[in-house]
């Protein structure tokens, strides 16, 4: 069948199971032939083939509502929907998206990239169809890694509570990104290992309906005795009791055994759960024997040998720059704990967990749970280390500011991927965390230059015994500087000087030092001499050194991988108002006040006019009465 002609779902009703086989095969060489190309999440994708179509050919999309908590999963479904000619751009610039997105299509009814979100969208949606009088099934797809998030279990409990016609699709491949933790995980562990609970449940249930329902203390010792049992033996039981009526566990790769098991939750009033087991990676033997979350999300590999294709000689990851560093420390300081939400291998503290393994904490996805319980341990003198996306930091706001800066504690936020990061788009740009961390009380933020500035800051961080601090820094790879072999303390709201000059000067950090020291370089050859400073301390600024070159009258430009509105520029501002220089001229660029969509860092910087040649045109605009020398 050539996948490229497919316009809806609709076809689907027609097939049998042997054709519906046959169409879970050629989707998955598409699948792996395409991302082989493009890169993308194929683990997750390959999981899901039969579960997704059995759901297109159960529902009615987009009339009923089939939403993707696991954003990484709807590959497929982008397929059945009539985008797979489209699968050439896959999370490239102005291509297909990686996730679902309303405004890509009609059965993208729900937008994901965070976890643990489809179960509140849904019950929205079931409440809406309810009221407006309409009928619908409204089918949230969550994965297990999901439903150790907070927000997952307060819907659950709202949803039981309010008997909500809804399925529930639990699926269950015993991974997030990487391998799951906790209790919750453990529980799905037993019911999805143990071919006792489904027969002691159909006893169970069988056994039950012969309790006469008489009067009097026989009918009371039958209610006890139906509910002891049912304690015992029946499988599900957590959701049971949540309200919800429990179908499983279903072989996911099985199109009888879901076909079936769907038309049944069709038929209950209700809430159900279907608990489907999959296996991440399927059909792809690389993938499926992956157990460290390396094939979750890939770029460019050999289809027939599973290797990735990457760049020779890079220098180290930021991510393992700054693990490795906390994890010299913590080999000298047993107070310092690393811990991640559910992001060990992304976070690379993989050799911390290896040579330290008491003192990792993997909470699951559990971001406002990861904080407070960093803030707990900070209370009892320990030095925690928060290794965190400044996407995901967002879903802790309150825990940072409530439980952390408000009692003034010493816990490290590492704060990674901060600024763009390409091809994850929308949700995972970490272009947020300076304009919602500026602000706070008691907080310390910085940002390095390079990795011999940020092997010291770490250093610096562990070392700083006043209250929170985080350290922001890139996706990707870092310069290639050399290292120092010792670690240094950087004074705390210390800026350097990278660059004289006296018509102008650039204050930045980061990413942006190289594009702004460039922009000066081609500054000086029209004539213009602008300082580059390095304000690495984002809060607290360097007020003396700030003073200093307002008190010399130059136009200040500030430059920053980060939404502007609160943002660096804004401190600036603001110290400047705060001290009277009212007519400075200090002008910025940064992330402009809308969403960044996918596509690699180099064309989105370019999109949104954050470039050494904007940094030029910018210095140019606001020194208008300068002579200079035409290029």
């Amino acid at each position: 069948m050539d996948l490229t002609s497919i316009k809806d779902p609709s076809f689907l009703k027609e097939m049998d199971i042997p054709e519906l086989k046959k169409l879970s095969k050629e989707i998955r060489r598409f699948l792996i032939e395409t991302l082989s190309k493009t890169g993308g999440h194929i683990g997750p994708n390959l999981g899901v083939v039969e579960l997704t179509l059995a759901l297109h050919k159960c529902f009615n999309s987009p009339k009923d509502k089939l939403l993707w908590d696991v954003g990484h999963q709807s590959y497929v479904h982008k397929i059945l929907t009539g985008r797979a000619d489209q699968f050439d751009t896959l999370r490239q610039y102005k291509g297909l998206s990686g996730f679902p997105k309303r405004n890509e299509s009609m059965h993208d009814v729900w937008e994901t990239g965070h976890s643990s979100t489809s179960l509140s969208a849904a019950m929205g949606m079931a409440v809406a169809r309810d009221l407006k009088g309409e009928s619908s099934y409204i089918v949230p797809v969550i994965g297990d890694g999901a439903l150790t998030g907070g927000m997952a279990l307060e819907a659950l409990n709202h949803i039981g509570h309010e008997k909500s016609d809804m399925i529930v699709v639990l699926n269950d491949n015993e991974m997030s990104i990487a391998p799951n933790v906790g209790a919750i995980h453990n529980m799905l562990g037993k019911l999805r290992t143990d071919s006792k609970y489904q027969r002691a449940k159909d006893e169970l249930e069988m056994f039950l309906k012969k309790i006469p329902a008489v009067g009097g203390k026989l009918a009371g010792t039958a209610e006890k005795l139906k509910d002891t049992l049912k304690y015992l033996f029946v499988s599900g039981i957590f959701f049971e009791e949540l309200g919800f009526k429990y179908l499983g566990p279903v072989d996911g790769h099985n199109f009888d055994s879901l076909l079936e098991n769907i038309q049944y939750a069709k038929k209950t009033k209700g809430p159900v759960l279907l608990h489907v087991i999959t296996k991440k990676g399927k059909g792809y033997e690389p993938a499926e024997k992956d157990k460290k979350g390396a094939w979750h999300g890939t770029g460019q590999y050999k289809i027939e040998t599973g290797d990735f294709i990457k760049p020779v000689d890079t220098p180290p990851a930021w991510s393992k720059l700054v693990s490795d560093t906390v994890l010299k420390l913590a080999k000298k300081d047993p107070r310092i704990v690393a811990i991640t939400p559910a992001m060990t291998v992304g976070s690379k503290l993989e050799k911390f967990q290896e040579e330290l393994p008491n003192r990792v904490y993997d909470v699951g996805i559990a971001e406002q749970h990861a904080t407070t319980f960093a803030a707990g341990l900070a209370t009892q003198q320990m030095k925690p280390f928060l290794a965190i996306y400044s996407t995901f930091l967002q879903r802790a706001y309150d825990q940072v500011v409530h439980d952390v800066c408000r009692q003034d504690l010493n816990v490290f936020f590492g704060i990674d991927r901060a600024g763009l990061v390409g091809a994850d788009g929308e949700t995972h740009q970490g272009v947020f965390d300076i304009a919602f961390l500026r602000h706070i009380p008691n907080m310390v933020l910085m940002m390095p230059k390079d990795e011999n500035e940020g092997q010291h800051m770490v250093n610096t961080a562990i070392q700083y015994n006043d209250g929170p601090i985080a350290m922001r820094f890139p996706r990707g790879n870092g310069l290639g500087v050399p290292l120092d072999d010792e670690l240094k303390k950087i004074p705390i709201g210390s800026w350097e000087v990278l660059r004289e000059g006296s018509d102008a000067c650039i204050l930045t950090f980061g990413t942006t030092i190289q594009m702004s020291l460039e922009a000066a370089n081609n500054l000086q050859k029209l004539g213009i001499s602008v300082k580059v400073v390095n304000a690495r301390f984002i809060k607290p600024m360097d007020e003396a050194m700030l003073l200093s070159i307002l008190n010399t009258g130059m136009p200040i430009l500030t430059v920053e991988e980060a939404i502007l509105q609160g943002g660096f520029g804004s401190a600036v501002i603001e110290f400047a108002h705060d001290h009277a220089f009212y007519q400075l001229v200090i002008d910025r660029i940064g992330i402009p006040d809308q969403f960044i969509e996918h596509g690699s860092v180099k064309d989105l910087l370019q999109e949104i006019g954050l470039t050494a040649e904007s940094i030029v045109h910018k210095i140019q605009n606001i020194l208008p009465n300068k002579q200079q020398k035409r290029a």
